[in-house]
């Protein structure tokens, strides 16, 4: 895949995983009902391990995942790294989020999921940058 190529699919990725952690924040701070099948996510999203410090953790991801577009908009070797450091970072939180929602909370955020399907394919991509 060519420069060019990863850096769209970073930003795409990005704005996407953006969106979904706006929405969860929005709903966080309005203390707001979301959609889910699940019907799990108003369990995280209560739970004591939606936020960290204080800060909404979909704050946090949204946080991240703007820097992560703004990595994929720079072309120099220090950028590209800090977008693998970011998006893996992000994997291994969202990693200890999910053993979180399944051995804590014993409940499942599709939105969550969803954010950490886009870390996982994030991480690769930016991975692909350094070479």
């Amino acid at each position: 895949m060519t420069e060019r190529r990863l850096r769209i699919a970073i930003g795409l990725l990005s704005l996407l995983g953006a969106g979904i952690a706006a929405y969860l924040t929005a709903a966080h701070l309005a203390d707001a009902s979301l959609l889910c099948a699940t019907g799990g996510c108003e369990t995280v999203q209560r739970s004591r391990y939606a936020e960290l410090a204080g800060v909404p953790v979909a704050a946090l991801g949204l946080a991240g995942y703007v820097a992560i577009a703004a990595t994929a908009a720079a072309r120099t070797e220090r950028w590209r790294a800090a977008g693998f450091v970011l998006a893996l970072t992000g994997l291994a939180f969202a990693g200890y989020l999910v053993w979180v929602q399944v051995g804590v909370l014993h409940a499942i955020c599709q939105w969550c999921l969803g954010s950490d399907a886009i870390l996982a394919l994030l991480v690769p991509a930016t991975l692909l940058r350094l070479r």
